[in-house]
C-alpha cells in the first residue's frame, strides 16, 4: 500500500488525516473562489488513495465523499455516491445526507431532475433548486436526512433575497 505515498515526503500524513484534510480545503475551497486546479488535485488524490487501498473506514469514505462532491464531473459525483453509500453502510449517519447531495449533483449534470431537492442552482439568473422528481417524496428524503421540499426551496427562496440585497 505504500507505493501511493511519496517517499520523500518526510512530513507524510496518514491517509485518514490527509483525506480529511482534503475535505476541509475541498469545503472551504467551495465557499471562496473555486480554483478548478485545486479542484482536480484533490479529486485525483482521492481517487489514488482509494486505488491504493486507502480509503478504509466510514471516517475515509466520509471524507473522500466531501472530495468528490466537490468536484467537477460526473465522474467525480459518481464516486461520491459511491463513497458515500459506503460510509452509510459502515456507520457514518451523516453519510445519507451526502449520498443524496451527490445522487442529485451526479443527477444535474446529466441534465436529469434531481430526486432529493438538494441542489440550488442558478437558472435564468435566478436561484432554484430547478426540476426535482415529483415521484419522491418527503418520507424518503427524511430517510437520506434531507429536509422536505418546502424547506429546501425556502432555502433557495432566501439565497435569492440575500442576492437582490
Amino acid at each position: 500500500m505504500d507505493e501511493f505515498l511519496d517517499p520523500l515526503d518526510s512530513q507524510q500524513e496518514d491517509p485518514s488525516g490527509e483525506l480529511e484534510r482534503l475535505a476541509r480545503e475541498a469545503l472551504e475551497a467551495q465557499a471562496e473562489t473555486n480554483d478548478p486546479i485545486a479542484t482536480r488535485q484533490r479529486c485525483q488524490r482521492v481517487i489514488d488513495l482509494y486505488a491504493g487501498g486507502w480509503v478504509q473506514n466510514e471516517r475515509d469514505n466520509f471524507h473522500a465523499a466531501w472530495v468528490m462532491i466537490c468536484g467537477e464531473s460526473q465522474g467525480h459525483f459518481s464516486l461520491a455516491q459511491l463513497f458515500a453509500r459506503r460510509s452509510a453502510e459502515l456507520g457514518e449517519d451523516r453519510a445519507w445526507t451526502l449520498w443524496a447531495m451527490a445522487w442529485d449533483r451526479w443527477l444535474v449534470a446529466g441534465g436529469k431532475p434531481q430526486r432529493f431537492g438538494t441542489q440550488i442552482i442558478k437558472q435564468h439568473g435566478r436561484w432554484s433548486l430547478g426540476v426535482v422528481d415529483p415521484a419522491i417524496s418527503d418520507l424518503e428524503r427524511a430517510l437520506f436526512a434531507v429536509p422536505p421540499l418546502y424547506v429546501q426551496l425556502q432555502r433557495a427562496e432566501q439565497l435569492q433575497r440575500q442576492e437582490n440585497n
